[in-house]
């Protein structure tokens, strides 16, 4: 059995009575004439499940919290109590659709079994099915989350041929085991904890909150000089998060939208301005959600602060369950108002971020969440973000971009139209979440809020389309440019 990490843990103690700690997509396929129903889907879950060690996999606690869990083969796996089946409202358009899917991605996963669930939503305009499936992140991150889904899906309406030879079970550490573990990692945990300091302390100032502290970048920079480190850090401008509507405790409430942006005008503007897909992504973000708050008049004059989740995943963890990813935080350029200005801006944000993570340790994010000892992470975490969210959040929001295939992928003989990502909330990462990811020519984008935080979370895929549109606008007498922009998923 592995246990699992720091990190890993932390998407376990993150979750309340108002967080859910799971990661989730939601796919809209096309059944080509055919029938995709639970049987099938049933089928294909038990001929692939073992290319994915997560889905078969339960957590093994420590008795009394001592350390942290381990996972273990469930030996009672019953794919009924993962798989299961929804009728979408009546007309089954996108907003109905959402509507379900916002309701169960509410619900936490039982610990008890293995920590994920697909549900088949029927019922869907024009002959389409939905497929929403959930994994807890202390299982997966946005690499093996893709790498999950690829296992399920095909090249072709045809599936492909799986070898369904079992991989030999693990044996665990026993009981004794476990304890025997904690009591020497428990006994370890002062100089372990020690070392964890010093390593977070030579990146406090690139670190959210952190950085704004009096002398933080001097402390950092004498931190790295005790350890050896002379390698030189590029400055980051300020990472204060501004106070704004998204930031605050939410609620156990979930809302969701989606929309697709074709990838080609991403790729032109990027290409026009000399830079990347992911920063013309940032762009499109910023001035959707500097839109928002400017209506709502809770605009800052200060730039957002995003947190941008780096996966940091080698190829010898390909198939190791849990989280190898790392953060990278940066502006948003939400306080420039003209859109070839905030573009610029935005570049040049990204650029000084991404020196600074190439040039740094990306293992801060770990580092942090390895200072207390399991026992009290475990009772704190759900008090201290929720007291960050009141007095001091560290960021205002987490976007995420996940690279994905671009060629067409099938499902049970299913053609997937568009697959949205549904990411997580909590306290002290803000009440609205952006995750886009790329699938056979366009970007799929997936916002997920809380309605006490952001009450109309449709706005938000109107405004990615208003901010494209501007971009795409410049191209005066290119006859593409026509009418070409982002288009919401019909329903």
């Amino acid at each position: 059995m592995r246990q699992l990490t720091a990190l890993d843990a932390q998407f376990l103690n993150a979750e309340s009575a108002t967080t859910s700690a799971h990661v989730a997509g939601l796919a809209i396929l096309d059944p080509l004439g055919g029938v995709l129903d639970r049987e099938t889907l049933a089928a294909l879950l038990r001929e692939r499940m073992h290319l994915s060690p997560a889905l078969g996999l339960r957590l093994s606690e420590v008795p009394f919290g001592l350390d942290h869990p381990y996972w273990e083969p469930d030996p009672a796996f019953d794919l009924a109590n993962h798989l299961f089946e929804t009728e979408v409202a009546a007309p089954g358009g996108e907003y109905q659709l959402a509507d379900a899917v916002a309701r169960i991605h509410a619900g936490q996963l039982d610990r008890t079994r293995p920590l994920w669930e697909m549900h088949l939503l029927r019922g869907l305009t024009g002959g389409r099915v939905a497929v929403y499936t959930k994994v807890h992140h202390a299982a997966i991150d946005g690499v093996s989350g893709a790498e999950t889904l690829a296992a399920l899906l095909d090249l072709s309406p045809e599936p492909r041929v799986i070898d369904v030879t079992p991989p030999p079970a693990e044996r665990g550490p026993g009981l004794a085991g476990m304890l025997y573990g904690a009591a020497v990692r428990t006994a370890a945990h002062p100089v372990r904890a020690l070392g964890s300091l010093a390593r977070a302390a030579g990146e406090l100032d690139a670190i959210p909150l952190a950085a704004g502290l009096p002398g933080a970048r001097q402390i950092a920079q004498a931190a790295r000089l005790v350890a050896g480190d002379r390698r030189p850090r590029p400055e980051l401008p300020g990472l204060m998060a501004p106070r704004t509507p998204f930031n605050g405790p939410i609620s156990a409430e979930r809302r969701l939208s989606f929309c697709s942006v074709p990838l080609k005008d991403v790729k032109d503007v990027a290409k026009r301005h000399g830079m990347s897909v992911n920063d013309v992504v940032m762009a499109l973000c910023a001035g959707a959600l500097r839109t928002w708050l400017r209506d709502r008049d809770a605009l800052p004059e200060e730039p957002l602060i995003a947190a941008v989740p780096v996966a940091v995943r080698t190829a010898g963890a390909r198939q190791l369950v849990g989280n190898h990813i790392s953060a990278m935080v940066t502006p948003l350029a939400t306080n420039v108002a003209d859109r070839h200005a905030r573009l610029h801006a935005t570049r040049s944000m990204m650029r000084a971020a991404k020196r600074r993570f190439a040039a740094a340790s990306s293992s801060w994010l770990h580092e942090l969440c390895s200072l207390l000892p399991p026992p009290v992470t475990r009772l704190a975490s759900p008090a201290i973000f929720r007291l960050a969210a009141v007095a001091c959040p560290p960021i205002n929001l987490i976007i995420s971009n996940v690279p994905g295939p671009r060629f067409p992928l099938y499902l049970c003989g299913a053609r997937v139209l568009s697959y949205y990502p549904i990411s997580v909330l909590t306290d002290l990462s803000g009440g609205v979440n952006i995750t886009c990811f790329s699938y056979d020519g366009m970007l799929d984008f997936g916002v997920v809020a809380c309605p006490e935080r952001l009450d109309d979370v449709w706005s938000l895929p109107r405004h990615l389309r208003a901010a494209l549109d501007e971009l795409l606008d410049e191209r005066v007498g290119d006859e593409l440019g026509d009418g070409v922009g982002v288009d919401l998923v019909s329903g």
